[in-house]
C-alpha cells in the first residue's frame, strides 16, 4: 500500500507542478485580477490548500483502488486521461487565456472524476469518500470558470 501511495503521490503532485508551471503569476496576474469573477470565488490561498488536500486524498483513493480492479488497462487509461485534463486546464486558462477551452477541459475533468466516483463505488464502498473532495472542488471550479466565461 505504501509503495502504491508514494507512486500516486508523485504522479499527482507532478501534475500540479506541471500545471503550476503554466499558471505563471496565476491568481495575482493582471489578466486574472481584471476579470469579473463569481461572488463565491474563494481567496487565492484556498486554491493551493484545496489542491494539496485533493491530491493527497486522490492518491490514497488510487492506492486502495489499484489492487481491487481487475481491468487495470481501463483504470490506467482513465487515470492518464484525468492527468492530461488536470494538467491541460492551467495553460488553457492562465497561459493562453482561453476561458472557453478551459471550461471544456474542466467540464470533461469533472465528468471523468464523476466516472471514477460512481464506477468504482461498488469496489471501494466507503473509501470512495476519498474522491469526493476532488469531485466537489471540480464542480465549484467549473462554476467559477463558467461565470468568468459568461461575464467577461
Amino acid at each position: 500500500m505504501i509503495y502504491r501511495l508514494i507512486i500516486f503521490l508523485v504522479i499527482n503532485f507532478g501534475a500540479l507542478a506541471v500545471g503550476g508551471f503554466f499558471t505563471g503569476k496565476g491568481v495575482p496576474s493582471d489578466w486574472y485580477s481584471g476579470l469579473a469573477k463569481a461572488p463565491w470565488t474563494p481567496p487565492g490561498w484556498v486554491f493551493g490548500f484545496a489542491w494539496t488536500t485533493i491530491m493527497i486524498c486522490f492518491s490514497v483513493y488510487m492506492a486502495y483502488l489499484w489492487p481491487v480492479i481487475t481491468n487495470k488497462k481501463f483504470l490506467i487509461a482513465l487515470f492518464i486521461f484525468q492527468w492530461i485534463l488536470n494538467v491541460s486546464w492551467n495553460p488553457a486558462f492562465f497561459y493562453y487565456h482561453h476561458v472557453l477551452l478551459g471550461l471544456i477541459i474542466i467540464s470533461g475533468l469533472t465528468i471523468l472524476v464523476g466516472v471514477f466516483l460512481f464506477l468504482y463505488w461498488p469496489d471501494l464502498k466507503y473509501k470512495t469518500i476519498l474522491i469526493l473532495p476532488y469531485f466537489i472542488w471540480l464542480i465549484i471550479a467549473t462554476s467559477l470558470n463558467g461565470y468568468i466565461l459568461l461575464k467577461n
